[in-house]
């Protein structure tokens, strides 16, 4: 099973125009911290702004109320399911 997680972007490196930059952005969720590729993201993004991560990429942009009920969606399947499957 796959899974992608809304995580907030707290940097970026890289320039959207440039593809041989390093286009990275550093994304946080509960206090995880991971680098990411921004090479297939529909739209670049900012700092602040959710992005779907699906590993080690930034798949899509979403607005944070979206962003904040998945990730509460989540926690309450964690919550009632005992955990992560790994």
């Amino acid at each position: 099973m796959c899974l992608a997680l809304p995580m907030k972007v707290t940097a970026i490196q890289g320039d959207p125009d440039d593809i041989l930059s390093n286009q990275v952005a550093t994304v946080d969720a509960d206090g995880i911290s991971r680098e990411v590729r921004l090479d297939i993201i529909d739209q670049w993004p900012k700092v602040g702004d959710y992005l779907i991560i699906h590993a080690g990429f930034a798949i899509h942009a979403l607005e944070e109320e979206e962003a904040l009920k998945n990730l509460e969606f989540l926690r309450e399947m964690v919550e009632q399911g005992g955990g992560w499957v790994q």
